[in-house]
Protein backbone atom coordinates (compact mmCIF):
# COMPACT_ATOMS: atom_id res chain seq x y z
CA UNK A 1 0.00 0.00 0.00
CA UNK A 2 1.50 3.36 -1.11
CA UNK A 3 0.58 6.75 1.41
CA UNK A 4 -1.29 8.60 -0.87
CA UNK A 5 0.35 12.60 -0.52
CA UNK A 6 -2.53 15.06 0.77
CA UNK A 7 -2.50 18.42 -1.13
CA UNK A 8 -1.81 21.44 0.88
CA UNK A 9 -4.42 23.25 2.41
CA UNK A 10 -5.72 25.77 1.05
CA UNK A 11 -4.08 29.00 1.71
CA UNK A 12 -5.99 32.35 2.06
CA UNK A 13 -6.27 35.82 4.03
CA UNK A 14 -9.44 36.27 4.95
CA UNK A 15 -8.98 40.48 5.85
CA UNK A 16 -7.91 40.75 2.28
CA UNK A 17 -10.72 38.42 0.73
CA UNK A 18 -13.37 40.48 2.68
CA UNK A 19 -11.69 43.62 1.34
CA UNK A 20 -12.02 42.61 -2.14
CA UNK A 21 -15.59 41.05 -1.72
CA UNK A 22 -16.33 44.87 -0.38
CA UNK A 23 -15.04 46.73 -2.73
CA UNK A 24 -16.73 44.93 -5.57
CA UNK A 25 -20.16 44.35 -3.55
CA UNK A 26 -19.89 48.33 -2.47
CA UNK A 27 -19.12 49.25 -6.11
CA UNK A 28 -22.01 47.44 -8.15
CA UNK A 29 -24.17 46.40 -5.30
CA UNK A 30 -24.79 42.23 -4.41
CA UNK A 31 -26.97 41.09 -7.30
CA UNK A 32 -24.49 42.56 -10.06
CA UNK A 33 -21.65 41.30 -8.26
CA UNK A 34 -21.36 37.44 -9.36
CA UNK A 35 -19.43 34.62 -8.02
CA UNK A 36 -16.88 34.64 -10.71
CA UNK A 37 -16.60 38.02 -10.42
CA UNK A 38 -15.81 37.64 -6.23
CA UNK A 39 -13.14 34.60 -7.38
CA UNK A 40 -11.50 36.71 -9.37
CA UNK A 41 -11.10 39.70 -7.00
CA UNK A 42 -10.33 37.63 -4.29
CA UNK A 43 -8.21 35.10 -6.57
CA UNK A 44 -10.07 31.93 -4.91
CA UNK A 45 -12.14 29.43 -6.70
CA UNK A 46 -15.06 29.17 -5.60
CA UNK A 47 -15.08 26.07 -3.76
CA UNK A 48 -12.29 27.96 -1.61
CA UNK A 49 -15.07 31.44 -1.22
CA UNK A 50 -17.57 28.28 -0.48
CA UNK A 51 -15.52 26.73 2.00
CA UNK A 52 -14.46 29.64 3.67
CA UNK A 53 -17.53 32.07 3.60
CA UNK A 54 -20.37 30.00 2.96
CA UNK A 55 -22.74 31.43 -0.24
CA UNK A 56 -22.40 34.50 -1.68
CA UNK A 57 -25.26 36.00 0.94
CA UNK A 58 -23.10 34.98 3.77
CA UNK A 59 -19.89 36.04 1.70
CA UNK A 60 -21.73 39.63 1.51
CA UNK A 61 -22.97 39.81 5.12
CA UNK A 62 -19.61 39.52 6.22
CA UNK A 63 -18.37 42.42 4.69
CA UNK A 64 -21.68 44.83 5.80
CA UNK A 65 -20.28 43.72 9.34
CA UNK A 66 -16.44 44.31 8.49
CA UNK A 67 -17.53 47.76 7.12
CA UNK A 68 -20.28 48.21 9.92
CA UNK A 69 -17.15 47.87 12.75
CA UNK A 70 -14.66 49.63 11.17
CA UNK A 71 -16.98 52.44 10.95
CA UNK A 72 -18.33 52.34 14.50
CA UNK A 73 -14.51 52.06 15.58
CA UNK A 74 -13.78 55.45 13.93
CA UNK A 75 -16.56 56.79 14.94
CA UNK A 76 -16.22 56.42 18.71
CA UNK A 77 -12.60 57.29 17.87
CA UNK A 78 -13.99 60.60 16.83
CA UNK A 79 -16.52 61.03 19.40
CA UNK A 80 -13.80 60.70 22.39
CA UNK A 81 -15.26 63.68 23.90
CA UNK A 82 -11.91 65.09 24.29
CA UNK A 83 -12.58 68.39 22.46
CA UNK A 84 -16.48 70.08 22.20
CA UNK A 85 -19.14 68.45 20.60
CA UNK A 86 -19.21 70.95 17.61
CA UNK A 87 -15.60 69.97 16.38
CA UNK A 88 -16.55 66.17 16.55
CA UNK A 89 -19.57 66.50 14.88
CA UNK A 90 -18.01 68.45 12.13
CA UNK A 91 -15.06 65.74 12.07
CA UNK A 92 -17.23 62.36 11.82
CA UNK A 93 -19.38 64.28 8.40
CA UNK A 94 -16.57 65.51 7.23
CA UNK A 95 -14.44 62.32 7.62
CA UNK A 96 -18.04 60.08 6.65
CA UNK A 97 -18.14 62.50 3.33
CA UNK A 98 -14.86 61.61 2.49
CA UNK A 99 -15.23 57.54 2.59
CA UNK A 100 -18.46 58.25 0.58
CA UNK A 101 -17.20 60.33 -2.53
CA UNK A 102 -13.27 57.81 -1.94
CA UNK A 103 -13.48 56.27 -5.77
CA UNK A 104 -11.32 56.36 -8.41
CA UNK A 105 -15.11 56.60 -10.55
CA UNK A 106 -18.05 57.69 -9.19
CA UNK A 107 -18.87 58.45 -5.85
CA UNK A 108 -20.23 55.45 -4.14
CA UNK A 109 -21.70 56.62 -0.52
CA UNK A 110 -21.67 54.06 2.29
CA UNK A 111 -21.95 50.61 1.39
CA UNK A 112 -24.71 49.62 3.75
CA UNK A 113 -26.73 52.54 3.01
CA UNK A 114 -26.00 52.17 -0.94
CA UNK A 115 -26.37 48.74 -1.31
CA UNK A 116 -27.70 46.64 2.53
CA UNK A 117 -30.66 48.49 2.11
CA UNK A 118 -31.94 47.45 -1.57
CA UNK A 119 -31.02 43.75 -0.28
CA UNK A 120 -32.99 44.41 3.07
CA UNK A 121 -36.27 44.48 1.04
CA UNK A 122 -36.69 40.55 0.78
CA UNK A 123 -33.67 39.53 2.53
CA UNK A 124 -34.35 39.28 5.71
CA UNK A 125 -30.41 38.46 6.91
CA UNK A 126 -29.41 41.45 5.43
CA UNK A 127 -32.20 43.41 7.04
CA UNK A 128 -31.01 41.94 10.44
CA UNK A 129 -27.13 43.74 9.55
CA UNK A 130 -28.63 46.77 8.48
CA UNK A 131 -31.06 47.24 11.32
CA UNK A 132 -28.14 46.49 13.81
CA UNK A 133 -25.73 48.52 12.39
CA UNK A 134 -27.74 51.67 11.97
CA UNK A 135 -28.54 51.22 16.19
CA UNK A 136 -24.63 50.75 16.57
CA UNK A 137 -23.85 53.98 15.02
CA UNK A 138 -26.61 55.51 17.06
CA UNK A 139 -25.67 54.03 20.51
CA UNK A 140 -22.22 55.54 19.71
CA UNK A 141 -23.74 58.77 18.99
CA UNK A 142 -26.45 59.02 21.61
CA UNK A 143 -23.37 58.49 24.21
CA UNK A 144 -21.56 61.85 23.05
CA UNK A 145 -24.95 63.37 23.25
CA UNK A 146 -25.44 62.70 26.86
CA UNK A 147 -22.02 63.54 27.67
CA UNK A 148 -22.32 66.66 25.98
CA UNK A 149 -25.26 67.71 28.34
CA UNK A 150 -23.63 66.25 31.26
CA UNK A 151 -20.97 68.96 30.21
CA UNK A 152 -23.03 71.76 29.60
CA UNK A 153 -22.49 71.96 25.65
CA UNK A 154 -26.31 71.40 25.27
CA UNK A 155 -29.43 72.01 27.03
CA UNK A 156 -30.20 69.61 29.84
CA UNK A 157 -33.82 69.21 28.10
CA UNK A 158 -31.84 68.25 24.88
CA UNK A 159 -33.02 65.07 23.28
CA UNK A 160 -30.04 62.97 23.66
CA UNK A 161 -31.51 59.40 21.32
CA UNK A 162 -33.16 62.21 18.72
CA UNK A 163 -30.26 64.36 18.46
CA UNK A 164 -28.15 61.09 17.93
CA UNK A 165 -30.93 60.03 15.09
CA UNK A 166 -30.81 63.21 13.39
CA UNK A 167 -27.17 63.27 13.05
CA UNK A 168 -27.37 59.37 11.15
CA UNK A 169 -29.96 60.61 9.06
CA UNK A 170 -27.78 63.27 7.81
CA UNK A 171 -25.30 61.21 7.61
CA UNK A 172 -27.62 59.00 5.30
CA UNK A 173 -28.05 61.89 3.18
CA UNK A 174 -24.73 62.71 2.66
CA UNK A 175 -24.43 59.22 1.54
CA UNK A 176 -27.18 59.17 -0.74
CA UNK A 177 -26.15 62.46 -1.97
CA UNK A 178 -22.71 61.89 -2.55
CA UNK A 179 -23.69 58.36 -4.56
CA UNK A 180 -25.92 60.93 -6.86
CA UNK A 181 -23.07 63.38 -7.59
CA UNK A 182 -23.63 65.92 -5.37
CA UNK A 183 -20.72 68.16 -5.13
CA UNK A 184 -18.56 68.39 -2.00
CA UNK A 185 -19.19 71.60 -1.26
CA UNK A 186 -22.67 71.37 -1.35
CA UNK A 187 -22.29 68.17 1.22
CA UNK A 188 -20.36 70.19 3.53
CA UNK A 189 -22.93 73.35 3.73
CA UNK A 190 -25.13 70.42 4.82
CA UNK A 191 -22.86 69.29 7.37
CA UNK A 192 -22.27 72.55 8.60
CA UNK A 193 -26.45 73.23 8.84
CA UNK A 194 -26.53 69.94 11.06
CA UNK A 195 -23.91 70.91 13.11
CA UNK A 196 -25.68 74.36 13.51
CA UNK A 197 -28.70 72.58 14.42
CA UNK A 198 -27.46 70.43 16.75
CA UNK A 199 -24.81 72.16 18.45
CA UNK A 200 -26.70 76.03 18.12
CA UNK A 201 -25.36 78.58 15.51
CA UNK A 202 -21.86 79.79 16.83
CA UNK A 203 -21.99 83.83 17.68
CA UNK A 204 -20.78 86.07 14.99
CA UNK A 205 -18.17 88.52 15.88
CA UNK A 206 -19.61 92.25 15.42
Amino acid sequence: MTNAKRGRPVQYDREQALERASDLFWSAGFAATSLDDLSAATQMTRPSLAGAFGDKEALYIAALERYRDASVDAMREILSGKRPLRKELADVLRKATDVYMASADAARGCMLIGTASVEAVHRPAVRRVLQESLGAFNVVLEERMCKAIADGELDTEADAAGLASVTSAVMHSLAVRARAGEPRNALDKLSGAAVDLICGRRERPE
